[in-house]
Order: structure tokens, then sequence, then C-alpha cells
């Protein structure tokens, strides 16, 4: 019995060793709203590796020996692109020698083509700051903007696993479904922020204001990139004092303490919005994302 036992493990291990199993779709995701679409939308057929975190700044991100490895073995890299990652992603892909992934080609996919972007400056130079000439690379605050970039990644998904095609179509239109549910639900969720008045740390926010219909009257930063002087913040205070800003907002990764500060002068809430996926414990996912953050934006309204 023994015998019969160990020669029927070793056919197994055999047999296991010479038929080909299929590998998963390596992708390197730089921000994590991409990963977890990424995850949405390729189940396992995808092997998703995100690159920065929920408390990472991904203006600023080190082009790591460990990020330059992963781009290497990876068949697609999704960026927001829209200059986003101009500061470290091209280094990855330049040292990475991996052709399949650079800008042209199919490995390659900017998630910002694929909606309309807002905020492009009329003229750009070093005074104003850190600027995006496209346009604001932000896109992930506005859920609306998710449908868009989600059919264009099942459409490449299709086109670099094309023996998958059809598991990849079925994941869209399930997610597409439970998205447009979701939408109608949040629309309602979030009808009593129409016209509420708000001052953002950054102006990273401005797709979740025209979704939601709510205006930033104000930037704690006085040029995008620029931390604040006390005397800026001073100043600050004397002008938002008559314009009925009803809170105070910054992402996860941003410091408080300059928020915290107005918010206290001003006599309204302060509130962290996650920004992303994973931004706190209730944003585990991309459904949840939305949820907590507008739940937030409600509790800090009166509502």
């Amino acid at each position: 019995m023994k015998l019969f036992i160990k020669l029927f493990l070793l056919t197994v291990m055999l047999t296991g060793a010479v038929l080909p199993a299929h590998a998963a779709l390596r992708v390197f995701a730089c921000e994590p709203e991409w990963g977890a679409l990424a995850e949405e939308l390729g189940g396992d057929q995808v092997d998703v590796y995100t690159a920065t975190s929920a408390l990472q700044d991904p203006h600023h991100i080190q082009a790591r020996p460990s990020l330059i490895a992963r781009v290497r073995g990876s068949a697609l890299v999704i960026a927001t692109g829209a200059q986003l990652e101009i500061g470290w992603l091209p280094v990855l892909l330049r040292q990475s020698a991996n052709a399949d992934v650079q800008p042209g080609h199919p490995g390659y996919f900017e998630a910002a083509s694929y909606v309309r972007l807002l905020d492009a400056p009329a003229l750009v130079d070093r005074s104003q700051g850190d600027v995006h000439p496209g346009g604001n690379p932000h896109i992930q605050s506005d859920a609306r903007n998710m449908l868009l970039v989600a059919e264009a990644l099942n459409s490449r998904f299709q086109q670099l696993d094309p023996e998958h095609a059809a598991g990849y179509q079925r994941r869209y239109q399930d997610f597409s479904r439970r998205w447009h549910e979701a939408l109608d639900r949040w629309q309602k969720m979030a009808a009593p922020l129409h016209g509420l008045k708000l001052i953002g740390y950054h102006k990273g926010w401005s797709y979740m204001l025209n979704w939601l219909s709510m205006q930033q009257v104000a930037t704690i930063e006085p040029l995008p990139g620029i931390e604040p002087s006390p005397s800026y913040l001073s100043i600050l205070v004397e002008h938002q004092q008559a314009d009925a800003a009803v809170m105070v907002i910054y992402a996860t990764y941003q410091s408080a303490q300059a928020s915290a500060w107005l918010a206290k002068r001003l006599h309204i809430p302060l509130v962290e919005l996650p920004f992303t996926v994973g931004g706190n414990d209730q944003s585990e996912d991309l459904f949840a994302l939305y949820d907590d953050t507008i739940e937030r934006l409600l509790k800090a309204s009166g509502h």
C-alpha cells in the first residue's frame, strides 16, 4: 500500500512538471485604485502588484531596484498618466529593459487617456508650482471615471490574453452592472452635499467636486506642491471668514497640521479622506472607497 502511494505521488509530481500551467497575466499598477480595478476585472487571470500605497504621495516615489524588477517581469503597466508619475515611472520603464511595457506598446496603459481631464492650464511655468500641463491627473476621485477606464482596461486585457477573453468580458459586464447600481446609490446619498463649499489642502479633488456638485473656495497650498507658510495661512483665515466653507479636507497621505490649524481657526470640521483604496480601514476596495468618502463628507456637513 505504501509503495502504491509513493508511486502515485511520484506520477502526480512528474505529470505536473510536464503539463504547462497557465500563468496569470502579470500587472504592475502604479496606484492602488488601478490595482483594485485590475483585480476586479481580471480575477484569478491576473497577478497584480501595486507600486504605491494610500499613505504615499504618488507624485514623489523613489524608483527603487525592487520596482524596476517588478516592471521587468510584468506584461502590463497601468499608470494614471497626465504626468502624475513623471518623476519616477520613466526611470522604471527605462531601467527595466522590458520592451513590451514601453509607451506606445500594448503593455503600457494610461488611465487618464480615457477620461476628460480638468484644470488644464493655459500657460505653464515653474512659478505656478507643480502643475500638470495636460490637466489634473487625480481622475479617481470621480467614480464615474472608473467605468470609462474599466471599459478600456477590459479591452487591453483581452488583447494581451486572448485565450481568456470571454472570462474578462464576463467580469467586466458584472463589474459594470454593479458599478452602475453603486453610482445611482452614491448620487442619492450625496444629494445634500450639492452646492456646499470646502477648503482642500491640494487641488486634488477637482473631479470629486465636479461629480458631487461641490465647490472648493481655497487651497491650503499657496501653489501646487508648495507647503503653506504661517503668514499665508493667516491671510487665508482672513479671506475665508466670509466664504462660508463648511469643512477642510485633506488626503490620508498629506500632513494634517496646516489643515487642522485652519479648521480650528475657522471653526469648521476637519475631514481626512482616503483618496484611494486602502486610505483607511473602511476603504478596502473600490466600492468601499466611495461609500466611505461620501459618508465622511455627509457627517462633516451635518447630514
